[in-house]
């Protein structure tokens, strides 16, 4: 009988390799998709949150979340859609304006020469947002403490995502119990898919300078405990005790 021939192995160090690599793909592949919609979540036997709509309570703050179908909020429009992006409206005869829409790229340099422009200049902002573009918000959020600007939302406005930031740029800041502020994860930075520690390093600089962002705007950076542990395509609503807590307002009982 001929002896058995060997099977051809690979070598252990092409192995793990190539098990790097496949990891890299499915990570790099997962962010990529998550970027494209609205997040993209793996099989999981626990219950969907809830809708955006459903009252909130301690320790039931999550809500399932989709820009384009967030509940319009605020006045003077309170069954429209918000626009796509940032609109800009003079309001109280010059006092403040009205920021109302998603925050797209490009937007805080817009919205910067629209309020530079305006005569008298304002003293504050006024926001209904579902969020967006970091990167926009925190560029626009430095102008708006540069320039001295208050923010404010008023009741039913809602401000998630990406417009937190905006809002904690004010140098005071007024949010009614009954409007909505949400917290959630972002993607920093553009898909790609090889390799994948570039879109992880992408994700750890932005987390790093949104911290840094809030710090130096009075913030408790802790607030983020939240929006890291939660999907792009839900959201954190924050109760008006974690709005005192992480100094987006100020406690009435100390002032």
């Amino acid at each position: 009988m001929k002896p058995l021939r060997d099977s051809p192995k690979r070598p252990p160090a092409a192995r793990v390799l190539g098990g790097v690599l496949m990891l890299q793909l499915g990570l790099a592949g997962m962010l990529f998709w998550g970027d494209l919609g609205d997040g993209l979540r793996l099989p999981g036997f626990a219950p969907r949150a809830p809708g955006l709509t459903e009252p909130t309570r301690p320790g039931d703050q999550t809500r399932r979340f989709q820009p384009d179908r967030a509940r319009p909020g605020g006045r003077p429009m309170p069954e429209a859609p918000l626009p796509k992006r940032l609109t800009l409206t003079v309001v109280e005869g010059g006092a403040r304006v009205l920021l109302e829409g998603g925050i797209m790229a490009g937007d805080a340099e817009r919205i910067e020469k629209q309020i530079t422009a305006l005569k008298p200049q304002p003293d504050g902002v006024i926001l209904n947002s579902p969020g967006g573009s970091v990167s926009d918000a925190l560029r626009l959020g430095r102008y708006f403490r540069d320039t001295d600007l208050t923010t404010a939302l008023r009741s039913g406005d809602i401000c998630y995502s990406a417009c937190p930031y905006l809002l904690a740029a004010g140098t005071s800041r007024d949010v009614p119990d009954d409007a909505s502020v949400g917290v959630h994860q972002h993607f920093f930075g553009e898909s790609t898919l090889l390799p994948a520690f570039v879109a992880v390093g992408d994700i750890q600089r932005g987390q790093g300078e949104v911290m840094t962002y809030l710090d130096q705007m009075g913030i408790d950076p802790l607030v983020m405990q939240h929006a890291l542990v939660t999907p792009p395509d839900e959201i954190y609503l924050l109760l008006p005790e974690e709005l005192t807590r992480y100094r987006f307002v100020e406690n009435a009982d100390a002032s």
